[in-house]
Parts: C-alpha cells; sequence; structure tokens
C-alpha cells in the first residue's frame, strides 16, 4: 500500500512538474515574440479588406491603419476606411492595454458621432468582417496566461487563455516560426463553448529595417459560418513618426471627415 501511495504521490509531482514547464515555456515563447518586435516606434500602412460570404460572393474595402508603439502599456491604433461609400470615413480607435479591458472608439460618419465600444460587444464583428473587435488588440503578453504544446522543426505551438473574462474566446493556439524572429504563422480561435471557430493564416511575410517581420496576407476563415476575410497589405511607412496626439478621440473623428 505504501508503495502505491508513493508512486501516486510521485506521478502527481511529475504531472504538475510537466504543467509548470510548458507554462513557463509558453511564456517565454510569447516573451521573446514581443521583444523581436520591439523598437519600430511608429508604423502606417494602406490595404484591402476582401469578404466573402457563405456563396463565395466578395466585396472590398479599402482602408489604412496607422500604429503607435508604447513602452508602458499596449499599443494605439487608427483604422480608416476609405472605400466604398457605404462605409468611407468609418474609423475606429483602439487602445490596447496590458492589464484590464482595452478602450475602443468607433467613429461613424453618418451621424458624426463617437461611439465607445464597450468591452461586452468586443466579440462583435468589426465592420462586418470575420475580425472580432479584439483581434485589433495588439498582441501584449500579459493579456493570457500560457502553455506550450509542441514544437515542429522551427515551429513552436502555443496555447493562450485569454486573462479577460470578457473575451469571445476560451483560448487561442498560435503558430510561431522560432527561426523568423517569433513571428506568427497561424491563429486557431476557440469559441465561448471551445469549439473550433475561427482560423487566420499570416502569410507573404516581408523583413523591414532587418528586424521587423510584417505579414503582407492575412486570411481569417470562420469554420462555422464559412465566411472569410483576407487582408492585403500595402508598403509598411515606418518613418512617419506618429505621436500621442495622433491617436486621439478628436484625430479619429478628423480621420473619418
Amino acid at each position: 500500500m505504501k508503495k502505491l501511495i508513493f508512486t501516486v504521490i510521485a506521478l502527481v509531482a511529475i504531472t504538475n512538474l510537466n504543467a509548470q514547464n510548458a507554462a513557463e515555456r509558453g511564456l517565454q515563447v510569447a516573451k521573446a515574440a514581443d521583444k523581436a518586435d520591439q523598437g519600430f516606434n511608429s508604423s502606417i500602412v494602406n490595404l484591402k479588406m476582401t469578404l466573402k460570404n457563405k456563396n463565395g460572393q466578395t466585396s472590398e474595402r479599402l482602408l489604412i491603419t496607422r500604429t503607435l508603439e508604447q513602452t508602458e502599456d499596449g499599443d494605439k491604433s487608427l483604422i480608416v476606411f476609405n472605400s466604398p461609400k457605404d462605409v468611407k470615413g468609418t474609423s475606429t480607435l483602439t487602445f490596447t492595454h496590458k492589464v484590464g479591458s482595452d478602450d475602443q472608439w468607433l467613429f461613424l460618419p453618418s451621424i458624426k458621432r463617437v461611439k465607445r465600444i464597450s468591452s461586452n460587444n468586443k466579440s462583435g464583428p468589426f465592420v462586418g468582417s470575420e475580425f472580432a473587435y479584439e483581434d485589433l488588440s495588439s498582441q501584449e503578453v500579459e493579456k493570457y496566461t500560457y502553455t506550450f504544446l509542441e514544437e515542429k522543426g522551427n515551429l513552436l505551438i502555443v496555447e493562450q487563455d485569454p486573462v479577460d473574462p470578457k473575451s469571445g474566446y476560451t483560448r487561442r493556439l498560435v503558430t510561431y516560426n522560432k527561426e523568423k524572429g517569433y513571428r506568427l504563422e497561424k491563429v486557431e480561435f476557440y469559441d465561448r463553448k471551445n469549439s473550433l471557430l475561427k482560423t487566420l493564416n499570416y502569410s507573404d511575410y516581408k523583413l523591414y529595417k532587418g528586424k521587423f517581420w510584417r505579414a503582407l496576407t492575412l486570411h481569417m476563415v470562420n469554420h462555422q459560418s464559412n465566411k472569410e476575410t483576407v487582408l492585403k497589405f500595402g508598403e509598411y511607412n515606418f518613418e512617419a513618426k506618429l505621436a500621442e496626439e495622433d491617436f486621439t478621440q478628436v484625430a479619429l473623428q478628423r480621420a473619418g471627415q
């Protein structure tokens, strides 16, 4: 009986150690990815968004994204739609926070008003796309807990569980490429019922300034609705020298007019 008890205790200890090691390594990977992308300061990029419904019909939108890197907190971003007419001027401002819910605002040119996006609505679709509002936030290490799952050659697969209880996801399975600056290759999103909801693939990478990898194609597939959204990015501009005043509610409203 004593031998059986000691065996059980040993197995429990090994299991706990493995879980701890998996959590520590998962966190290490996330920190390495974060560190690899530090120092870009700010960027501007034009892109085309293609929406594809379940019947295969497509529609296109043109937009511009501005990003400001933050060191003490999460990054800030401003997205403005330039076409078509029904969404032209629609703009979104996001303040990502390392701890707590992000701040997001939406400017609607039809009513000329800035509307705050409630944290309860962050899982809603971003202007009809398969991206949710919470997908617009920068990838901050503190927003998740981690479990390292698998290593396949240069690829590292890590489970990320959102800390925010209002997230629309129970977990994300993230694939990093450790030989390419820990850049993201794929993210699988699981809904609140822990069913696979969406898969986001990154491709057509380009290296800027010898350090910053940027995927020029993002392809999001919703497995439950059979809809897709493809983002095609143009050339990134890292020389714009954006500042705090470019990311205010006043700037948001001005950008949409």
